[in-house]
């Protein structure tokens, strides 16, 4: 007997291989699975504008790494006390101009150059609404609780949606001709848009997204907002606000994306990563214990069988808390 209607997503046709080089783009749904890809190692770079919500403020940061663009002070603005860039998050805010300028300066010469290698690109739309700042006549990526009258709140049409996705796939394409993008709608409901807006806006993005997925060959889909929407169709699977994926459905999700997007080789060796991780994240009762020292030994062991077959890996951190364990 079916008690829920379980979606599972198609193989993809790219399937990511565990040393290839990933960048997650888009909303804080972008920061929750470029998450799971570091803790089992891949080589991933994730938002570095900070988190991004609409397709239009996706294209202009990608735009600004095709064009290696440095920020200077007339980019710049200042309020509440703290200086701001209108095309990042306010995690790269800061009371100090110069400072400001160093964290977003530094973050965006890393992202030019791991753009320029990067084999798949994860790339989440959150909202159809923008917010154009009337005096610059600019689409904005973060208001920074300027005031509202400073802003334009616009509804983008499925047909401009599509336009910023296809010229986003372009953009990618000639940077790097053999790159592969998949294309995600963020489950997190924007509820202060309205529970109509917010239907509305996601539904667009669908479509725009699904017609690039039909005409791009480089491009795919992965159906996290269509699981958490039906599959995962219950509140117990929500934080407290009733509008985020709580642990246990993000990491469902994560389950759904490796099992359609990454190769059977690259499974294995997640695999592999998990049981290492799960050694790290062992509670010792007793590390003095014979017990706790034949662990660490042998997963020390394990580690150097790792490092061997897969010369790429970083494992120093595990490297280093075994060893400790051995000295203490």
């Amino acid at each position: 007997m079916k008690l829920r209607t379980e979606i599972n997503p198609h193989k993809s046709e790219f399937p990511i291989e565990h040393n290839e080089k990933i960048l997650t783009i888009g909303s804080c749904f972008a920061d929750n699975i470029a998450e799971y890809f570091r803790q089992y190692k891949f080589s991933i770079l994730q938002n570095p504008f900070g988190v991004l919500y609409n397709p239009v403020s996706i294209l202009n940061s990608l735009q600004i790494l095709a064009d290696e663009k440095k920020f200077s002070g007339s980019d710049l603005v200042q309020n509440q006390g703290e200086w701001h860039s209108f095309y990042h998050h306010s995690d790269y805010s800061h009371h100090d101009k110069e400072e400001c300028l160093k964290k977003i300066n530094e973050k965006v010469y890393e992202a030019i150059q791991f753009l320029k290698s990067i084999d798949h690109i994860i790339i989440t739309y959150g909202t159809s609404f923008v917010y154009k700042h009337i005096e610059k006549n600019i689409i904005v990526s973060n208001c920074h609780k300027i005031p509202q009258s400073h802003f334009e709140r616009i509804l983008l049409s499925p047909d401009e949606i599509y336009y910023a996705a296809g010229n986003t796939v372009d953009l990618l394409s000639r940077i790097n001709p053999d790159v592969k993008i998949v294309f995600t709608v963020s489950p997190i409901r924007h509820w202060k848009d309205g529970a109509v807006e917010n239907q509305l806006s996601k539904a667009q993005l669908i479509v725009a997204v699904n017609k690039i997925v039909k005409n791009y060959k480089n491009c795919e889909y992965f159906s996290s907002y269509e699981i958490m929407m039906d599959d995962l169709r219950d509140y117990r699977f929500y934080k407290e606000d009733l509008l985020h994926p709580n642990t246990i459905a993000v990491e469902y999700i994560w389950q759904k994306f490796m099992e359609s997007f990454l190769s059977d080789r690259c499974l294995e060796i997640v695999g592999k990563l998990q049981k290492l991780n799960n050694a790290v994240n062992h509670r010792i009762r007793n590390p003095l214990s014979a017990k706790s020292m034949e662990f660490a030994e042998n997963n020390l062991n394990y580690i150097e069988r790792l490092k061997a077959e897969y010369s790429y890996l970083d494992l120093s951190k595990e490297e280093f808390y075994f060893n400790s364990m051995n000295k203490i």
